[in-house]
């Protein structure tokens, strides 16, 4: 073998999108934007560019949200928040990785089942208030439902795409050694699907803040959906903006801890880089 197929072959063996090694500089670049963004914010806001009834500075935001964590409002409102999209994505997940568990591994249930689900899926949540309210009234049931409606169908569709993305020869290789139907789905169904599982699972939590926001729009008590809902009456801008960014924190932090079990469950695809 000559010296340039050599270099041909290495130049091949390359793959075609390099792995991404991050670290705490990468980490401070991320937030580069932001952080230039609220710099600008803030001088605009001090230069009289912006009104202030339209858009606070972000300095009237921070005290806007001090104001509220010592009169203890803030608490009671996020922590109610949370945990509605908690159990709300806990159920829709749930049943989202299980139906498409099923739905990919067994063709009865697929035909059956799925075409139903997509056209439900295309019905947008706003639609389905009215009827939400005529079922459930107006409590919590209503609003969970919402949410758990709202993250089924990424991680169901995900979760049927990875069970069916499944290398073939991988299950008759299984079959010809004798492994167990059990030991099948924990050892090459499970694992061959769970990328696009986590993927689903990233793309169900940012939507279901957004169904949250819906469902705290109608009848609601506590929660920041609500808490920006009230401030609206007044005219109380400053707390609209901190609610937006209080979805905007979460949001990140839950994908944040998806990527984290990406990093833990996934290590041959992240080269145990978070």
């Amino acid at each position: 073998m000559t010296v340039s197929s050599e270099v041909v072959q290495t130049r091949r063996a390359r793959p075609l999108v390099p792995r991404l090694r991050t670290g705490w500089s990468d980490g401070l670049v991320r937030w580069l934007i932001p952080v230039l963004l609220l710099a600008v914010w803030q001088l605009a806001s001090s230069l009289g560019w912006l009104n202030a009834r339209v858009l606070p500075a972000p300095g009237a935001v921070l005290t806007a949200f001090w104001t509220l964590i010592q009169n203890g409002q803030l608490e009671g409102h996020f922590l109610a928040s949370l945990k509605r999209a908690a159990v709300g994505v806990a159920i829709g997940a749930g049943l989202g990785f299980s139906v498409g568990i099923v739905n990919g591994t067994l063709r009865l249930p697929y035909l059956l089942t799925d075409s139903s689900i997509q056209m439900i899926r295309t019905v947008p949540s706003l639609a389905l208030i009215p009827l939400v309210i005529v079922w459930f009234g107006i409590g919590e049931a209503g609003k969970i439902f919402l949410i758990a409606l709202a993250t089924f169908f990424p991680v169901y569709i995900n979760t049927l795409h990875g069970v069916r993305g499944i290398d073939p020869r991988l299950l008759e290789m299984g079959r010809v050694y004798g492994v167990k139907p059990a030991e099948q789905f924990r050892r090459i169904v499970l694992p061959g699907a769970l990328p696009s599982v986590l993927v689903g699972l990233r793309y169900a939590l940012g939507i279901s803040w957004l169904a949250l926001v819906v469902s705290e729009s109608f009848g609601a008590s506590q929660g920041i959906g609500f808490l920006a809902m009230d401030a609206r009456e007044f005219f109380r801008t400053d707390i609209i903006v901190l609610a937006i960014v209080i979805y905007a924190l979460i949001g990140k932090a839950a994908d944040s801890l998806v990527r984290v079990l990406e990093h833990r469950w996934l290590p041959w695809r992240t080269g145990g880089q978070a």
